[in-house]
């Protein structure tokens, strides 16, 4: 249960001339990090857009503290402002605002030019709710919904392929509505079966479900954090050999950090040392995936010497994400 090897030399040459292109421009002082403190973001190469402004979205779990300030109205204005078009939700609640209804949001949401492209819940919500959880979907107008649990805490092959079967459960009721059922990843999905070294988890996970019902949302930051904890893969390969899987991407940047046991802190968009410009484009031709923006520690960090505010972390993450360009000819 392992990444073709072959696959793996094919991904290699056709990362190589980005990684080329990113240190050039390292030497030429527009490096990924350099641009994130400059006045306005560098095209990098000045290829093709690899987040186009219709595709760039927003986790709202990244700005929860405006959420339960400010509420979803002052919010969705406020990101429709800073060029996000795509909402993904954490919960549909705004803590002392007041009730608010799936109507409402919708609302909102139009009102403000926005789609909800999808929603994490908690796995408890589908098994409990399932009906429910699919109704308030369809009426925000999302086209997936799902959840960023871990499949199971049984890092067991016999606890991952009993998560497949209810994820496949999960998935078909939600074809069933015309949605896409997805898992979002954190690191220790990527963690080796308990049971057997040889095992990656995620491996188990990945071929005993149904890849028409079960689809796949990749924190990008939390792949590298498993690559460094649980190493033999690189995140890209997982999705060119299965394209039609992944839907969604969490363009979630990290500055590698040696004393950090993940191996990286999590910052804001274009601070970090995540070869975003390499990834994305190994994903040329797709024309499927979202690009959504989370910042787990948005509302508590800032990059210096900008006040700590999660608006505004969203904002420049927004530009710098808009900003990046493909190597030119790739």
């Amino acid at each position: 249960m392992t990444i073709r090897t072959d696959l793996d030399r094919r991904t290699f040459m056709r990362l190589a001339g980005s990684t080329v292109a990113v240190g050039a421009a390292t030497l030429a002082g527009t490096s990924v990090a350099s641009a994130a403190t400059s006045a306005s973001p560098s095209p990098l190469a000045g290829g093709r857009r690899l987040v186009a402004p219709g595709k760039l979205g927003i986790q709202l779990y990244s700005v929860r503290d405006k959420v339960s300030s400010l509420g979803f109205r002052v919010v969705l204005e406020r990101l429709a402002q800073l060029g996000y078009s795509e909402i993904e939700f954490a919960g549909y609640t705004q803590g002392a605002v007041g009730p608010i209804t799936p109507q409402e949001i919708r609302q909102i949401l139009d009102d403000n030019g926005l789609k909800a492209v999808g929603a994490h819940r908690g796995i408890n919500d589908f098994a409990t709710n399932m009906e429910r959880e699919l109704d308030t979907a369809q009426i925000l107008g999302m086209e997936h919904v799902g959840t960023a649990n871990a499949p199971t805490n049984n890092r067991t092959i016999a606890g991952y392929l009993a998560a497949a079967e209810q994820f496949n459960r999960f998935g078909e009721a939600a074809a069933a509505r015309g949605l896409k059922f997805y898992q979002h990843n954190h690191q220790h999905e990527f963690a080796f079966a308990k049971d057997d070294p040889s095992v990656r988890l995620y491996d188990v996970f990945l071929e005993n479900t149904d890849p028409s019902l079960v689809f796949l949302e990749m924190d990008v930051y939390w792949a590298f954090v498993g690559k460094h904890l649980y190493p033999g893969f690189e995140p890209v390969d997982y999705v060119l050999a299965n394209r039609s899987r992944y839907p969604l991407f969490h363009l979630k940047d990290g500055r590698v950090n040696p004393s950090s046991d993940n191996g990286y802190d999590i910052v804001e968009f274009g601070a970090g040392n995540i070869d975003f410009q390499g990834f994305l484009s190994a994903l040329e031709g797709t024309g499927r995936q979202h690009g959504i923006w989370e910042q787990d520690n948005a509302a508590q960090v800032a990059l210096p010497p900008n006040p700590v505010d999660s608006f505004g972390n969203a904002e420049r993450s927004a530009e710098q994400i808009l900003a990046l360009r493909a190597p030119v000819g790739a």
